[in-house]
């Protein structure tokens, strides 16, 4: 695999809109609207985010996620690979970090949504231990949509 970083960046830089923007199409391509629930480039700014894009050596942006933070929980938002990086750890890579984070603040509990024809990303939340639960807030109940939750280890150090 080539040398791939993954750090924080403004969601509005170019070449990163238009990543996130493919993922929304490619979302569109598969559920109505009202299953969608992509956050807007605002939100993906505020200070309870944190948003990741993965750049290869020669510093092409090709993967992005972010978390954000709750009240005791976090969830996993704008997971999106460029499709013809897929297939060489790099999601699985992102997912890592963002569940660090979320260890860093003290948070045992992740959670996400994903849609019922996302079979890679399903895949990939199930091998990493997401387990499949009942919608939660803000979400209702959609027959489109996967909600999924992860407990992290607790840090017995702290």
């Amino acid at each position: 695999m080539t040398e791939i970083t993954a750090s924080r960046e403004d969601p509005g830089a170019p070449d990163v809109l238009a990543l996130l923007m493919a993922g929304e199409a490619y979302g569109a391509a598969l559920y109505p609207a009202e299953s969608n629930h992509y956050l807007p480039i605002d939100a993906l700014r505020a200070p309870e985010v944190l948003f990741l894009v993965a750049r290869t050596a020669d510093g092409v942006a090709i993967g992005t996620g972010a978390i954000v933070a709750n009240d005791g929980w976090a969830e996993i938002k704008r997971m999106w690979v460029d499709p013809a990086q897929r297939g060489k750890g790099l999601s699985k890579r992102l997912l890592a970090m963002l569940e660090a984070h979320v260890s860093e603040l003290g948070i045992r509990i992740v959670r996400l949504e994903t849609g019922i024809h996302n079979t890679e990303a399903l895949g990939l939340y199930e091998r990493m231990g997401y387990l499949v639960r009942d919608a939660f807030a803000p979400y209702a109940p959609d027959p489109l949509s996967v909600f999924m939750e992860k407990q992290l280890p607790s840090d017995s150090g702290r």
